[in-house]
């Protein structure tokens, strides 16, 4: 059976993601949940209005998250922690970028995975031109999902 710790990996990213936020240097333009307009139009398959952004639901913010992140990186069925990390990067790096790293890693022990997870999202953050602007706060959140990360790996995992 799949294994389920998708709320626990939730509840950590919303700390990041929560709240409503147009930031005028961020390209994801209107935000909230972590969804930006374009992610919610597409889910909603029709353009939406940054009022629609502001008013979306943590519980349909669950489902895109479900269906658009931890779904496509295969998130139930890697290890605790992993699961977490992976899932953070899918959503602030995209699913594509998650996929690769987690496939360039899958031969590593869990512990040293999330080492070298956290090392190349680390390297990735500080090449971007926006660097600057976010990344103080691209670096606390690092660091708090390899520590939350690891504190998962130490816990037994539910069974679905």
């Amino acid at each position: 059976m799949a294994r389920i710790n998708f709320e626990t990996c939730l509840r950590f990213v919303l700390q990041y993601e929560g709240g409503f936020v147009d930031h005028p240097r961020d390209p994801g333009g209107a935000t909230n949940l972590g969804i930006t307009r374009a992610t919610l139009s597409a889910w909603r398959k029709r353009p939406v209005s940054v009022a629609e952004v502001r008013a979306l639901s943590r519980v349909e913010a669950a489902a895109i998250y479900r269906a658009n992140y931890w779904n496509p990186i295969g998130a139930d069925a890697l290890p605790a922690g992993v699961d977490l990390i992976a899932f953070d990067i899918a959503v602030n790096m995209g699913v594509g970028r998650a996929k690769a790293w987690l496939a360039a890693t899958q031969n590593l022990a869990p512990r040293a995975r999330l080492d070298s997870l956290s090392a190349r999202r680390l390297s990735f953050w500080r090449r971007l031109r926006t660097w600057s602007v976010f990344g103080r706060g691209w670096s606390a959140r690092g660091r708090a999902c390899v520590m939350a990360a690891n504190q998962l790996a130490l816990q037994p995992r539910l069974q679905a």
